[in-house]
């Protein structure tokens, strides 16, 4: 048999940036459905380290422009929902620091200083007093400055559970390999979505499809024939180490270079360890190394920068991941969202963690733009029989003892 399933929009991609727009949509009376081919927050969002970045780098490069500022406000807009007064509730969401911190090592601390104390700066970076130094640093082994960054730190798995919680019977777990398949028409229009399971046939239809896909919108976007936008991939070679030092780390080390030598974000494990995840110009440089070399390179750079601390017993493995972002010239990061309407279709890409609100600012002027209005979804929902796609795992399942 044949069903049709008519939306207001269905969404292709479950990170973070589809969940966040599902949510709202949903939140707004859309009948919105959410398509994921394998774990909700399985991709580029489990791999990120978390942090609600903040731009500061921009100011770094005195590069501060219109589309820069914009990632400036989401700490504050993910801190309004974090606390419960912002448009998608995240009170539950597990806050692994309130604070991104920045630290100098000796020698760059003088220069540095002047620096963050100046006007473009200001009320965003903040000296750490004696009394709040991280238990990390409380150590007379470290000769650097410490700064105080408004980033906080997020637990992916549970910012993923939250977005999803209530809507399971608007997801569908689909298999483009196997038993999905997505129809265009000759205007060039998605024509709807074909899904096969329990020996039925369903239709997926909808006023717009939004790909949220990240790096399998690339894959979407050659089968439809679309060649602009472009997708680009910037690759990166994580470090990931556990161990069993009691203090967790979340900090960038700061050097004289835009990228950040070394960014540290922690994680605890169920045995009560931590999982120290390492990125910055590290994992940039490092994609030309094997994981071997670029475990050698991460020890180093932990023992240079963290004398006084031992990690003799720690456990190391690294993490490739790709980012997926639209194509910029000479690969440099996108500063905002992105949003393009191609046909029936919306192509985006959130270009970082952060802008998952923004992206969805994005694709709600979009709708609006093209008088899609909410038609009511307090009926709307898939039987109960149809898979649905469960909350991924932590990034480092599978890599340690």
């Amino acid at each position: 048999m044949s069903h049709v399933i008519d939306t207001d929009v269905t969404i292709i991609g479950g990170g973070i940036a589809g969940l966040w727009l599902f949510r709202r949509l949903n939140d707004m009376g859309y009948k919105a459905l959410l398509l994921e081919n394998a774990t909700l927050g399985g991709g580029q969002s489990i791999k990120s380290q978390g942090i609600i970045h903040g731009g500061i780098k921009y100011a770094l490069s005195g590069n501060l422009t219109e589309a820069s500022e914009c990632i400036a406000g989401m700490p504050a807009r993910w801190r309004a929902c974090l606390d419960g007064e912002g448009e998608i509730d995240l009170t539950r969401v597990r806050i692994l620091s309130d604070h991104q911190y920045m630290w100098t090592p000796g020698g760059l601390g003088s220069r540095m200083a002047t620096f963050f104390a100046s006007k473009a700066l200001r009320g965003r970076v903040d000296p750490v007093k004696r009394d709040e130094v991280p238990k990390v640093f409380a150590d007379p082994g470290f000769k650097g400055k410490l700064y105080k960054l408004n980033e906080s730190v997020l637990d992916i798995e549970t910012v993923v559970s939250e977005l999803i919680a209530g809507l399971e019977d608007r997801t569908l777990k689909v298999d483009w390999d196997q038993d999905s398949v997505i129809r265009f028409g000759e205007n060039g229009d998605i024509t709807a979505i074909e899904c096969t399971a329990g020996g039925e046939t369903y239709e997926i239809r909808a006023r717009r499809f939004v790909l949220t896909a990240g790096e399998g919108t690339g894959d979407i976007l050659q089968r439809w024939g679309v060649t602009s936008p472009e997708m680009q991939l910037r690759p990166l070679h994580m470090v990931m180490m556990k161990h069993k030092h009691p203090y967790p780390l979340y900090a960038h080390c700061i050097s004289t270079d835009i990228v950040p030598r070394l960014t540290v974000t922690s994680h605890p494990t169920d045995d009560d360890q931590w999982v120290w995840y390492m990125g910055g110009d590290i994992a940039e440089s490092g994609v030309k190394r094997d994981s071997d070399e670029q475990i050698v390179r991460a020890k180093k750079e932990v023992e240079k920068l963290l004398p006084w601390v031992d990690f003799s017993d720690a456990q190391w493995a690294t993490l490739r991941v790709n980012r997926a972002e639209p194509k910029q010239s000479k690969l440099l990061r996108p500063d905002a969202a992105y949003c393009k309407a191609v046909g029936n279709g919306l192509i985006t890409w959130p270009t970082k963690l952060a802008l998952a609100p923004n992206l969805s600012d994005e694709v709600v002027k979009e709708l609006q733009g093209a008088d899609i209005e909410p038609s009511g979804n307090e009926a709307f929902g898939l039987p109960e029989s149809l898979p649905r796609p469960t909350v991924t795992g932590p990034f480092w399942s599978g890599y340690f003892d």
